[in-house]
Formats: structure tokens, sequence, C-alpha cells
């Protein structure tokens, strides 16, 4: 079988998802990013064949199977919608959209399309969230009325090099992103797990601006967004974007009326699956404290993998996508990734308005669509330089003091 060519848009987090891609059998044909620096390191690291562009238009006329779209994490629709027209799969990073008119056009530039869409959602892959599923589908937990996901990623305010590797200019996406935008990390594995799929959505924001004279250039002061959503089965989702209290940890509990399973905080990888008493399975113990296997033939391969193998996994799933001419299934289809992307945008609006209620809209259905066609509100810079038009942190005013600003452009070189 011949090996599927797979281009690589962004070559920061992109290059660590070619690895992975190139386990896999596929070959890296093309690489692509606006970053002449780092497009340059990059390049180093590919072997001669491989074509190297700055320019995306020129990028997608090479002889490509898929895209990998690893570009900044708000930029996605747009190029997406161009490798549909070419008829090439895509394989995106994070949210799919970073507008709700996006949304629209994403879905129906697809609609039009041949191309398989995979939201590249790796969390669900971590051995404990297969685990959750697993439970989950067993039937043991009954029906599912509650879950929880916690993507917790507290920074050290004074780490240098993260602002010089991730967030390098003042403009940067990182510096204005909302605390509900980020969050696929934490939706994706109990989308997965329970099946279930957000219908309404309300949050709060827990707002504690960085002190002290640190680098930085952030114009949001909210460690996290609460966000709670109802969902089409009836049950009830709590989650987080990326949230930043506590220790670091990725945490998830789902809760059914005959038992419930949650990865415990700071212990690894362990679950604790627990029923009462009445409820128990035979041969289940009320509380079951273990670690989980992983039972898959490449499970050596994802000692090296990112995300904990979460990165290899979700690739692999794609790839198996387009050798079986199949769209992926829930929650990583276009329908998924639209849903959650509109979580995200619509989380954040609900905060701004003292946690109104929003309707997550079905962009299959004409008159959703009218809703939003024209619904561009964006927290970031836009590619053209375009200010944010509307608040990224709960507090509307907040900014970074001028001191902080200054070294954060001091530590980066800028004047």
């Amino acid at each position: 079988m011949k090996k599927i060519k797979v281009g690589i848009f962004g070559v920061g987090r992109g290059m660590d998802l070619a690895k992975d891609f190139m386990l896999l059998g596929a070959d890296i044909a093309a690489i692509c990013d606006f970053n002449k620096e780092r497009l340059d390191a990059a390049a180093k690291k590919v072997g001669t064949d491989t074509a190297i562009y700055s320019d995306f238009d020129s990028f997608i006329e090479h002889d490509l199977d898929a895209v990998v779209l690893a570009n900044y994490f708000h930029e996605h629709a747009p190029f997406a919608i161009k490798c549909f027209e070419k008829g090439i799969h895509v394989f995106s990073e994070c949210i799919s959209n970073g507008t709700m008119a996006e949304g629209v056009e994403l879905l129906k530039a697809f609609e039009k399309s041949n191309s398989i869409y995979m939201l590249a959602e790796n969390y669900p892959q971590m051995i404990f969230n297969r685990e959750m599923k697993r439970v989950c589908d067993g039937g043991t937990l009954g029906k599912i009325l509650y879950a929880e996901g916690e993507y917790n990623h507290p920074g050290d305010p004074a780490d240098v090099e993260f602002n010089k590797t991730y967030n390098y200019f003042p403009e940067h996406w990182r510096n204005f992103l909302p605390g509900s935008y980020y969050i696929t990390h934490s939706l994706g594995p109990v989308m997965w797990a329970t099946g279930a799929t957000p219908k309404k959505v309300t949050s709060f924001a827990a707002f504690a601006p960085v002190e002290g004279d640190v680098p930085t250039a952030s114009f949001n002061g909210d460690r996290a967004s609460i966000v709670t959503t109802q969902n089409d089965d009836g049950s009830i989702f709590r989650i987080t974007g990326c949230a930043a209290f506590g220790g670091h940890h990725n945490a998830y509990r789902i809760c059914g009326t005959e038992g419930q399973i949650e990865n415990l905080r700071g212990m690894g990888k362990k679950v604790m699956l627990r029923y009462n008493g009445w409820s128990k399975p035979e041969g289940m113990d009320e509380v079951n404290l273990y670690e989980p296997k992983w039972n898959d033939p490449d499970e050596e391969i994802f000692k090296t993998s990112g995300h904990g193998g979460g990165d290899y996994l979700t690739a692999r799933v794609f790839l198996d996508c387009i050798k079986k001419g199949k769209q992926p299934e829930h929650p990583f289809d276009i329908y998924s990734a639209i849903n959650m992307s509109s979580v995200a945008i619509l989380a954040h609006r609900s905060m701004l308005e003292g946690g109104k209620p929003y309707d997550i809209p079905d962009f299959t259905k004409e008159e959703d669509c009218k809703l939003y066609e024209n619904d561009r509100l964006s927290p970031f810079y836009s590619q053209d330089g375009s200010k944010p038009t509307i608040p990224c942190c709960s507090q509307r005013d907040f900014k970074p003091t001028e001191k902080q600003v200054q070294n954060y452009k001091k530590v980066l070189g800028l004047k």
C-alpha cells in the first residue's frame, strides 16, 4: 500500500505530531510555516525529500493526501476550508473555529467536499480516559447523570523560557486567551466516554491576576472559567477550559445511577471505580482502586509519544479513517468539533453576562446558521492585525501593568 502523504502546517507543535505520523508509516511530504526562524529549524529535521513552504496556498498545491493544522490555536477554520476545496483530508488541533461565523462556514464547506475531517483532540486517548470509556460502555455505571473534566495547567509566572517558546510577541493569542476557549482537553474526554453532546452552556470565572513585576503581557486575569453544560441525554458536565489553580492535574469523573469512575489527582494513571453495596456487579468491590492496562499492540510506542501516548493514538485513528474512507466517530468528527468550539465561545459570553445560559447551535439547521453566520466577535487579534472585538477577561478593563509588559518585552528582546 502506498504511503499517505501528509503536510504539516505549523512546525512548532506540528513537528511533534510529524514523528507519530512517520512511526505510523506516513510520508511527511511538505511542511509550512509563516515564521522563517522556526521553518528553517524544522527544515533541518526533515528529509531532503520534504518540500518547504512559507505560503499556505502554495503548500496545498503540493501533492498531499492530508494536512495537519497545527497553526495558531484559533485560526484553523479558513485553512481547513481551503483544504476541503482541494479534496485534502484535515487533522485539526484544538478548537475547529475561532468564531461562530467560521463554524457555519466550516460545516458548509465540509459538506460540499469529499474530505475526511478529524479534531486532533488527544486527551481522550490517555490511558485513564480510555478506561473510563471502557467502563461506561460496559453499562455497570447505569444511566450517566454527571461528569467532570478539568484541564488544570498552572505555570510559573517567572518562566522566561515559556514566553520565548510559546508566547513570543505581545499580540500572541495566548495573551488574549479566555478561560473557556481552550476547552477540548476537558470536554473531549467526557464527551467520548459518555457519548453525550452539550446543548446548553453557562459559565462563571475566578479572577485572580498574576501579581508582581513578572514578565507578562496577558490581558486575562482569570485563573479559571467553570463551565456547566446540559446535554442531549439529560446529563450535566462541569468542565474547565485551561485552568490555573492549585496543583497541575488532568482530572475526570463520571457518575451514573449505579456507580462512578474517576482518575485520582496526583496519583498518576490510577483510577477509582466505585459502586454502592446494593449495586456492585458480581466479582467487584465497592471501591476498586487500580492502574488500567493498555491492552494494545502498540503500547511500547506510547511511551515515546506525547501526551501519554495520545498523540500517536489520535494520529493512528486519523490514518485509519483515511484508509477506510470513513469519517471519525463522536466526538472527533466535524459536528462534535464545532459543538465544542461553540461551547468554548458561548461559555465565555455567558461569563461576561453574569452566567446567562446559551443554547448551543446545530449548524445543520438553517435557522441556527442564520443566528450566527455574521457573528465574528473574537477576543484575539486577527490575521490582518485587527484588534479584539470582545474582552477576554471577566474584568473587562483588566490589563497587565506597564512594568510587567516592559519585563515581558525585555526577556523577548523586543523594544
